[in-house]
């Protein structure tokens, strides 16, 4: 009786839930498209603004900084203020913004209208985790519908390098901001007519300093992370943005222990779930990012695919992911989540090992079964993680807890990113002399010896990939063996609906 009871407060506050699900699932998607299109559209950008690589790496890195910011900041606000406001307004932004992006007119435009973007697409997470989470009370069906939205944020990540490509290669680079208006439009109208109206209630003051001082602590660990191989990892800009994340981190977590209404509750990190949640969530989307970012350059690079047909690599990981993903939750609501946890990540380790042996005369056939065991490992593993997060925490401090999740996957993602390219980039050096000095050359002609000169330096890339894949295979492979020892998880009860909820559905009969 009183399960029922929670099940109706909660579903007399929300829409249907699977329209609810359907409904966040076209703005995660979105919002993870833009994410990758962009990258791919970065050659032509520099040659029409005639700029530089490093330079260019500012147009991303402007967005990365501003999502990591403002994700658990709208976390908390969904909580306050309630998600469906957050997030229709976050939709409209994102349209108008991404609008004005394709219009851009200089360098320093685009990258003032990709801070913005990064702000307003960063609400997109945390309320639609925090939405699902309201509109399925049980806590079965809350894993299944946690774990398909989980997918779709892995799946934009490999429909955008499929989708940016066609748009890069057949239109104007403008087209991988243009193409979220027909389709934020379709997310728009569905928000309108699907996600449930927020409930009233006690919204708290909203902590602004600390949100001051979160944003310079998260600003500096993020721009260190994605530029500190450009810039030296022990240079003076890198020393400043690790010495600006210490003293600010101090900062924020003196401000926010005392504050009644804070942005991330530090009492989070006491508990068990969480902090296991969040340690194999950072080590998996390390992972995954670092192997999404060097399979589509090696294959542009050494295969000489176009941006189209790196993308297409990406397919059978596309297809595995929605399968595994909802098989994952089920799996996880029968046997202990944490076998489940560690199996996906084991599996995706395997695919990624299998990825170490990599040669010029590969076809896309020899990517198929690496890419699906990655894919179907992800889809295991992200559906007991994501519902963890937030069935081990009251409803009403689902926001936060969602936000923290994002902002720990966001982080993850660029260290990762980070690592593995400085992984890429020094073995690279120090293989180059080591395949040198084991190289004969029959020839003292001008032409031979360049020929060897770039043979030399493409087996010593070939070389480097196999040892960056090797490195990944062993941080999924961790992360499966912190999941299966150290993950804890739990399901939500019925304390989990507010008081108010149960004694409102008690008075509507």
């Amino acid at each position: 009786m009183e399960a029922t009871l929670s099940q109706k407060a909660a579903h007399r506050l929300t829409g249907h839930p699977w329209l609810v699900l359907a409904t966040v699932m076209v703005g995660t998607l979105l919002i993870g498209l833009d994410r990758t299109v962009v990258n791919l559209a970065m050659p032509k950008i520099m040659g029409d603004f005639g700029i530089t690589v490093s330079t260019a790496a500012w147009i991303a890195t402007a967005y990365i900084i501003s999502n990591a910011i403002f994700v658990p900041v709208f976390g908390k606000l969904g909580d306050l203020f309630g998600n469906r406001i957050i997030y229709l307004w976050s939709f409209v932004g994102f349209i108008f913004v991404s609008m004005l992006a394709g219009l851009s007119w200089d360098f320093y435009s685009l990258v003032f209208f990709r801070i913005l973007q990064g702000l307003v697409g960063a609400a997109v997470y945390p309320t639609a985790m925090s939405l699902i989470a309201k509109s399925f009370a049980e806590p079965k069906a809350r894993a299944q519908a946690l774990g398909i939205w989980s997918s779709s944020f892995a799946i934009s990540a490999v429909i955008g390098p499929l989708l940016g490509g066609y748009l890069v290669d057949n239109f104007d680079w403008r087209w991988v901001f243009f193409i979220n208006l027909p389709i934020g439009i379709a997310g728009l109208a569905m928000t309108l007519l699907f996600l449930p109206h927020d409930r009233p209630g006690e919204r708290g003051k909203f902590d602004v300093f600390g949100a001051v001082l979160l944003s310079v602590a998260i600003s500096a660990l993020v721009l260190v992370v994605d530029r500190g191989q450009d810039w030296g990892w022990l240079s003076s800009a890198s020393i400043l943005c690790y010495a600006l994340t210490l003293v600010f981190g101090a900062l924020v977590y003196q401000w926010e222990t005392r504050h009644t209404h804070p942005i991330i509750d530090f009492k989070f990190f006491r508990n068990p779930v969480i902090v296991s949640v969040l340690a194999v969530s950072f080590i998996s989307f390390g992972g995954m990012m670092g192997a999404m970012l060097l399979l589509p350059v090696f294959a542009q690079t050494f295969l000489h695919y176009t941006a189209t047909q790196s993308g297409y690599l990406f397919v059978p990981m596309a297809l595995a992911l929605p399968i595994f993903a909802p098989l994952g939750a089920k799996l996880a609501n029968s046997f202990n989540p944490r076998y489940t946890v560690s199996f996906g990540m084991g599996l995706s380790a395997l695919g990624l090992f299998l990825l170490m042996n990599l040669d010029p005369t590969m076809t896309s056939w020899d990517f198929v079964l690496p890419l699906v065991l990655f894919g179907a490992g992800l889809g295991l593993g992200m559906a007991p993680l994501t519902s963890a997060a937030t069935t081990s925490v009251p409803l009403h401090e689902v926001g936060m807890s969602s936000g923290l999740l994002n902002l720990t996957r966001n982080i993850g993602g660029a260290f990762g990113i980070a690592i593995f390219s400085t992984i890429l980039a020094n073995t690279t050096n120090a293989n180059v002399l080591m395949v040198a000095l084991n190289s004969h050359i029959n020839s003292s002609s001008p032409a031979a010896l360049a020929e060897a000169g770039r043979l030399i330096i493409m087996k010593a890339e070939l070389l480097s990939y196999g040892t960056v894949f090797g490195w990944a295979a062993g941080a999924m492979l961790a992360g499966a063996l912190i999941a299966l020892f150290f993950l804890r998880t739990k399901h939500a009860d019925e304390k989990d609906i507010p008081p108010e909820l149960l004694a409102e559905a008690a008075a509507g009969g």
